[in-house]
């Protein structure tokens, strides 16, 4: 039997996060570098996933694990691999490492505030990241829709405690109102996903039975479901593919999260550390957008194209409902956050103008908008936690203090408002392009979104980083050797592929293809009578 490297990729973290759980509490150093070396080796074992994956080759999915696990009720370990998902593998085994050196010191106990804590923060903080990284990995990895649903359910249990438990410090109004406002965005993210949960777990139900009624045995196979349907085996009907259909959706939208399903990330995000606000807006959420491709367009193909006007309408709604609100923002986190929103909205029309520009811009802009947010998220969080406030009225003139740190928050700045010649810009006029060719008038409407991100953005900067020298900023240190090592690559990496995306796009392009097949879309072909049009040159 072949070594079982997806497994692996998921089990290295999940034994890494009982590891570091089990450190001594004294040892709190020692935490660090052990949660720090197995998410490396994460990375390691992501890069040979990638390595190993061969774009275009023959079926939907490669590096396949299958083995039975309930057989009385058809559910499977079965795991596989296409470019979309080895894509986000890479990113959340990339950005893993960056978000725990940037949390270095983040849970270390506050001396003057918490003198007699017992319990073991650090341990537990850098214990839980992990946790979250196996659950995200393997996530991307199932094929077998009852084993997708568990992880994507379990992973709220320790996000829950990122939230609740290890918080922001920088808020206003004491220790005991900011403990309030964090465990109030923990409750909020787990009640909104719990809720979209529950409703998916009746359609996982509700799909069991419709396999189980026509097939002879059930199954949550999504190769087999798919290949049934091909051979006309499996004909869902129209009433009951659309009520399954919603039931995935909706917990995909409030994970993702979509208009106007979105409130819970905003506080979530603002509540949380830095790190712990990159793990939800550039990892979490994006297993919601890629389950939109897997599992909503795959499983039920008709469906997603009935529910399309509605939710491109929703998508355009949260493009400019999240830029407008990022503009008017005061807290730096919140302003992320909304512009997050805006983000996703981007991507979700992107997947559902069902084309290839569309979908495969949808897809690199998952992987850029991660690398963007991560960058200008943990620029933002060393800001904050050398002022001790998130209020963008509390800086001013932070580049004559600390050039290097204004510089780095540019770059990620305009990678968000997706400037040409970095990453992002090149999945968002992908996503432009795409729905235009389809659906122009949304594509139009769309492109006020950029205007807006210019726009939050710049007044962004020129608040805290120009202008006049506030006496509290001063004195501001720039960023330090372990800082640097956390920004630079990221910074990198967007110039790198917003200069040469080919590799990314090699990668998706023939799952984008496959999907696109299932769901029976092709792109639409041009209004342009080109045959005319030559003879009339000649």
């Amino acid at each position: 039997m072949s070594f079982p490297l997806l497994t692996a990729t998921a089990a290295v973290p999940a034994l890494g996060a009982i590891a570091t759980a089990a450190v001594p509490a004294a040892k709190r150093t020692a935490a660090k570098w052990l949660a720090l070396l197995f998410s490396l080796a994460t990375l390691v074992l992501a890069a040979v996933v990638a390595v190993r994956f061969t774009p275009g080759a023959e079926g939907p999915f490669q590096l396949t694990e299958s083995h039975a696990w309930i057989k009385d009720f058809g559910v499977r370990y079965e795991l596989g691999v296409d470019g979309i998902a080895v894509a986000l593998i890479a990113l959340t085994a990339l950005l893993v490492p960056f978000v725990i050196l940037a949390g270095w010191r983040d849970a270390d106990p506050m001396e003057d505030r918490e003198p007699n804590r017992r319990w073991r923060p650090t341990q537990g903080f850098f214990a839980l990241i992990l946790a979250v990284e196996a659950m995200v990995v393997i996530s991307f990895e199932a094929t077998d829709v009852f084993l997708f649903y568990i992880f994507f359910e379990a992973m709220l249990i320790p996000m829950y405690f990122l939230i609740g438990g290890f918080g922001d410090r920088a808020g206003s109004g004491g220790e005991e109102h900011s403990a309030a406002l964090r465990s109030q965005a923990a409750v909020k993210f787990l009640l909104y996903n719990l809720a979209g949960g529950l409703i998916m777990l009746a359609a996982v139900i509700g799909l069991y039975a419709a396999t189980a009624d026509q097939l002879g045995s059930g199954t949550f196979s999504l190769t087999e479901i798919v290949q049934a349907r091909a051979d006309g085996k499996l004909a869902l009907g129209t009433g009951t593919e659309r009520l399954l259909f919603l039931g995935f959706f909706f917990a995909f939208a409030v994970k993702a999260p979509l208009w106007p399903l979105h409130t819970w990330l905003p506080g979530a995000m603002g509540e949380s550390t830095a790190p712990v606000a990159v793990l939800i807006t550039a990892v979490v959420d994006k297993v919601g957008t890629f389950a939109m491709l897997r599992f909503c367009l795959q499983l039920f193909p008709e469906a997603s194209s009935w529910a399309t006007p509605v939710i491109l309408v929703l998508a355009l709604i949260s493009i400019l409902y999240g830029a407008l609100l990022a503009v008017g923002q005061r807290d730096i986190k919140r302003l992320i956050a909304y512009a997050s929103i805006s983000h996703f909205g981007f991507i979700i029309m992107g997947i559902f103008a069902m084309t290839s520009q569309g979908q495969g811009g949808a897809t690199l802009y998952m992987v850029n908008h991660g690398i963007s947010t991560a960058a200008l998220m943990l620029v933002a969080g060393f800001l904050i936690s050398r002022r001790g406030s998130r209020l963008i009225a509390d800086y001013g003139g932070v580049q004559k203090a600390a050039p290097v740190l204004a510089g780095t928050f540019l770059v990620g700045g305009l990678a968000t408002l997706s400037l040409p010649g970095l990453a992002p810009f090149v999945s968002e006029f992908l996503v432009l392009v795409g729905t235009f060719s389809r659906y122009p008038v949304v594509g139009i409407v769309a492109t006020a979104g950029i205007v807006l991100a210019a726009l939050y953005v710049l007044v962004l900067y020129q608040r805290t980083m120009t202008g006049p020298v506030k006496a509290e900023v001063r004195a501001m240190p720039d960023l330090k050797a372990r800082e640097l090592a956390v920004v630079a690559p990221l910074i990198a990496l967007l110039l790198f592929l917003g200069v040469y995306p080919k590799p990314l796009t090699d990668l998706v392009n023939p799952a984008v293809d496959h999907t696109l097949s299932v769901v029976d879309q092709h792109d639409p072909r041009p209004d342009v009578p080109v045959k005319a049009d030559a003879e009339a040159a000649k």
